[in-house]
């Protein structure tokens, strides 16, 4: 009797805790069901457990900032130098001053050059133009003389290649007096003359030498700058580690300014060296005709001496 109540007992508070059960039941995640361990025979080894796969992760976005503020501190330093390693503007000036040593020397001695041509140019044009002028002057003045006295009396005190062809003229004809030679007075005579026109010549020439040379070498010398310049930079951005155009471009301009220096340096100086020749061999004629002249008036001299009988006149001699 007393086993049959507890058992009642038992029943209903089983009965009275069914409805939180299930309430528990249904609030929890439902777990997987455990597949059931059968039973392995006494003396076989349990095979290995099954790995479970593991499980992805899922990665957040970040912000946009959060990868700039990820970099390193060398990537960043290495970010400022460049920054500040390319100019702010592409003009010459601004290139020049960014360029290596090296290549500002190149660029200091083309444009050192290139003023060097010019101020030739200016020299050389006023003197040839100022000789020119004298040479035709004093041959318009001669034209009509009949000895050297009288050549020398119309040109005066004046300085000039004429006057000092006549001065040799009456020189070796005062010097040969008393031989009866006139074949050898006029071979002395003609060799003082072109003694005179060579040291013109060659005076006349001082400079042309300097811009033959400028013409002929610039181009190189610009050339070297450029090669250097252009080293620079592919040992610029070996470094870098970067083939940005910002970075690779002002190192290449400036060693093309070298270059372009170099031509503005040789181009002028070829085309007034051309321009000289020419002004040159002109007024060597125009000096080749005051020889001429010279040499006939000291030939009229001669045979008026024959014909007097006599010596050179005094005034031709003194």
């Amino acid at each position: 009797m007393f086993r049959t109540v507890l058992k009642l007992a038992a029943v209903a508070s089983i009965l009275l805790a069914s409805p939180a059960l299930a309430q528990q039941r249904a609030a929890e995640p439902a777990s997987p069901p455990v597949p059931p361990v059968a039973a392995q025979p006494v003396g076989q080894p349990s095979p290995p457990a099954a790995v479970q796969p593991a499980q992805p992760q899922v990665s957040t976005p970040q912000a946009p900032g959060a990868a700039a503020s990820a970099a390193t501190p060398a990537e960043s330093a290495s970010a400022s130098k460049l920054s500040i390693s390319v100019p702010r503007e592409l003009s010459p000036w601004s290139m020049f001053m960014s360029a290596d040593v090296v290549v500002k020397g190149v660029m200091i001695g083309l444009a050192f050059a290139s003023l060097v041509t010019w101020t030739i140019f200016i020299a050389k044009m006023i003197e040839l133009s100022v000789v020119q002028q004298k040479v035709r002057s004093a041959l318009k003045k001669v034209s009509e003389a009949r000895s050297l006295a009288e050549a020398q009396f119309a040109l005066g005190s004046k300085e000039g290649v004429l006057p000092s062809l006549l001065a040799a003229c009456m020189r070796e004809a005062r010097l040969s007096a008393g031989i009866s030679s006139d074949t050898g007075i006029k071979e002395r005579a003609a060799s003082s003359c072109a003694e005179i026109v060579r040291a013109e010549s060659r005076r006349v020439r001082i400079g042309m030498g300097l811009l033959a040379t400028i013409g002929a070498t610039s181009p190189f010398v610009g050339l070297f700058g450029t090669v250097w310049g252009i080293m620079n930079s592919f040992i610029g951005i070996s470094k870098a580690q970067t083939t940005n155009l910002a970075v690779v471009a002002p190192g290449i301009a400036e060693a093309l300014l070298a270059t372009a220096i170099g031509l503005v340096a040789a181009i002028p100086a070829v085309i007034i060296y051309n321009h000289f020749a020419r002004v040159t061999k002109g007024y060597l004629e125009l000096v080749t005709r005051a020889s001429g002249a010279a040499a006939r008036l000291l030939s009229r001299d001669l045979d008026r001496t024959h014909v007097s009988g006599g010596a050179m006149p005094r005034a031709a001699a003194e």
